[in-house]
């Protein structure tokens, strides 16, 4: 346990996190998400969901406002314009923390790419389906500037 860190960021994650340059992206997935074959880098969260684990990252990673979209969720089926109430909690969790970043849909065939691409692959035991978001690690301006 460390001081101010939600205990969540276990050292593996933490580890990842740190490593992660700007512009690499972490996706975090549910229970059902094909981790295993998708991730390049596979950390398991098993009995927490993706909410509270999105919560923890953002708590401690810059998210890139280099780029017009930083954030991407899974959509529901091939409908880009729905949202489970899962997808709202993310956003919601989003706007608490980078309220200047929209959340943006990817459908299935374009977020699975992304996924493939990413640093890293956090596997949660979210049991609600869609229940996938990547996120796009910003820089830490030096102070001053």
């Amino acid at each position: 346990m460390l001081k101010g860190l939600d205990p969540l960021l276990s050292p593996d994650l933490l580890f990842t996190l740190r490593a992660m340059g700007h512009g690499d992206e972490i996706a975090i997935v549910d229970g059902n998400y094909p981790g295993l074959e998708h991730a390049r880098r596979l950390i398991r969260l098993d009995g927490h969901g993706t909410i509270p684990v999105l919560d923890a990252i953002l708590s401690v990673l810059p998210i890139d406002d280099f780029v017009d979209h930083a954030i991407f969720r899974a959509t529901v089926k091939q409908d880009r314009d729905a949202a489970d109430p899962v997808h709202e909690e993310m956003i919601a969790c989003c706007a608490r923390h980078v309220p200047d970043i929209k959340v943006v849909p990817l459908l299935p065939k374009d977020f699975y790419e992304r996924v493939r691409q990413a640093h890293a692959l956090i596997q949660t035991s979210e049991p609600r389906l869609y229940g996938n978001i990547i996120l796009r690690k910003g820089v830490i301006y030096p102070k001053g500037d």
